[in-house]
């Protein structure tokens, strides 16, 4: 099945930002006194919200994170992104692919709209994404692993659930795609196969997906 539209999720899939990330991550957790490597970051917080990372953090550790957390969080990636991020490999080529065979196609991210923009502007994706095509976690009451954000996306796009196709790196972000009724390529790259196991399908490589949507 051609989809009607493709959701991408934004990091990981589209822009190598995951490693730069939780390495921040880990580094303000471990500054407040939660002694977290970036390893640990990626499994336990990849895929959701600076929200999830404070909820988990109230349950595990009976820790309030401050106040400035999301402030120092976003201070330090977007110190190192417009320097270090990269696209992923085959990123822009599927873009340009979907654009030729007159595939929708958004993005749909845990991250802020400003985060969201700036890894475009630094990995020179921009081009492919108008405001319209974007959503963020901002827009909905709950993030992933709920459902909303794509359902959102989906809504707003124009596009049946069922007829959609996720591209996911995450285990929150499947079960979210999941939750949604939509079809969901499991992107096998940071995160191990086998933490994707919940996909309709799971690809190592953009590569592989372009191929599975036939473009």
């Amino acid at each position: 099945m051609r989809p009607d539209l493709v959701v991408f999720d934004n990091d990981g899939v589209l822009v190598d930002s995951e490693p730069i990330a939780n390495a921040v991550l880990a580094g303000l957790l471990t500054s407040y006194g939660i002694p977290t490597t970036t390893e640990e970051a990626i499994h336990d917080y990849m895929g959701g919200s600076l929200g999830r990372v404070r909820e988990l953090n109230r349950a595990r550790h009976g820790r309030e994170l401050p106040a400035d957390f999301e402030d120092a969080y976003h201070a330090g990636i977007f110190a190192r992104f417009p320097t270090e991020i990269r696209p992923v490999a085959g990123a822009a080529e599927l873009l340009d692919a979907l654009t030729a065979a007159g595939v929708p196609f958004c993005v749909a991210s845990s991250g802020t709209h400003e985060r969201i923009r700036l890894t475009h502007d630094a990995t020179g994706l921009r081009g492919h994404f108008t405001d319209a095509r974007i959503f963020s976690s901002q827009d909905v009451a709950r993030g992933k692993p709920a459902p909303d954000l794509f359902l959102h996306a989906a809504e707003k796009m124009g596009a049946v659930p069922a007829r959609c196709v996720v591209i996911e790196d995450s285990p929150l972000g499947v079960a979210a795609a999941r939750a949604a009724g939509m079809r969901v390529y499991g992107h096998a790259a940071l995160t191990p196969a086998e933490r994707l196991a919940d996909a309709d399908v799971v690809a190592g490589g953009l590569g592989e997906i372009r191929a599975l949507l036939g473009v």
